[in-house]
């Protein structure tokens, strides 16, 4: 008779060994934990929302009314009694104008931005998915703004319709919306003809449902990792067009309209000139960190 000799089983057939199951991160989980071993990203991000809750709460935490000045406490210097960081050249409260002037830097770097994403990325992922004609018209509409320099271009529409907080968000926003564009269409294109795409097209899936479920979360991802570097030149933009007398108008307080008024206190109080300044430049160095770190940590390649 024939020995019959039996194999042993494999492991996962063994009653007393427990499977080894390798569950593997999703992309947004892998995205977060690249973000939480990037330091300089976390210290950006948690600067700027300490910022954000500062100038949320500046009714509630500013020592003086922003509006209210004396002539007599004028150019006080940093560390003054009742003052914290001066006066300015009217003799109203420094922080408590710093504190006000951030929302509408915030402001006019914020919405610009987000008006440009929803235009913009519209446009883009029309173009780069319809292709043909469509994408001819859009695009070489959008290279005529290209032919300008951004600052030139902001200044130029700001004074051609004149001083005022809705101008200039409405000059940043055309100035950004091209580059929005151009953004959109090459992600849109690079992503339209892959597989799982004509697969979905092949299946009977309608135009609509193609772009909300396969296109968008592939072009959103950089379309907001770029939009989060914009908000860092929007904000310095509108600051700008503020210290030309081509945005905010005084009495309100804006940190690019702070630094006018205050360059001619340059000699006498230069402490006082450079807060202003000193918070543009740690804003805008933030989103741009953030920008780059949220870069890093959306490239699958890392």
């Amino acid at each position: 008779m024939n020995s019959i000799t039996s194999s042993p089983l494999p492991c996962a057939a063994r009653p007393d060994a427990a499977p080894s199951i390798e569950r593997s991160d999703s992309y947004w989980q892998g995205v977060a934990r690249r973000i939480g071993r990037d330091p300089v990203t976390l210290v950006c991000a948690a600067i700027l929302l300490l910022m954000l809750l500062a100038i949320l709460a500046a009714p509630w935490l500013s020592p003086h009314d922003p509006l209210q000045g004396s002539l007599l406490r004028r150019l006080q210097p940093v560390g003054s009694p009742g003052h914290l960081l001066g006066t300015d050249e009217l003799g109203r409260d420094m922080l408590s104008r710093l504190l006000h002037g951030g929302r509408l830097s915030w402001f006019l770097g914020i919405m610009p931005v987000l008006i440009a994403v929803v235009i913009g990325a519209s446009l883009g992922i029309l173009a780069g998915y319809a292709g043909g004609g469509t994408n001819m018209l859009i695009m070489r509409t959008t290279d005529v703004f290209y032919a300008f320099p951004s600052v030139l271009l902001a200044v130029a529409i700001s004074g051609a319709l004149g001083p005022g907080i809705t101008n200039a968000m409405l000059s940043l926003s055309l100035v950004f919306i091209p580059q929005v564009i151009r953004i959109a269409e090459s992600t849109t294109t690079s992503v339209r003809n892959l597989d799982y795409i004509e697969s979905a097209r092949a299946s009977g899936a309608s135009v609509l449902t193609i772009v909300r479920v396969h296109l968008l979360p592939n072009v959103l991802g950089p379309i907001f990792v770029y939009s989060t570097s914009l908000i860092s030149v929007a904000m310095i933009l509108a600051s700008g067009l503020s210290f030309l007398g081509l945005g905010t108008r005084p009495p309100d307080a804006e940190w690019g309209l702070m630094l006018n008024t205050l360059r001619t206190a340059i000699y006498n109080q230069p402490l006082l000139t450079m807060l202003p300044g000193l918070c543009i430049f740690v804003t805008s160095a933030c989103f741009n960190m953030l920008s780059d770190g949220l870069r890093s940590a959306m490239d699958v390649r890392s």
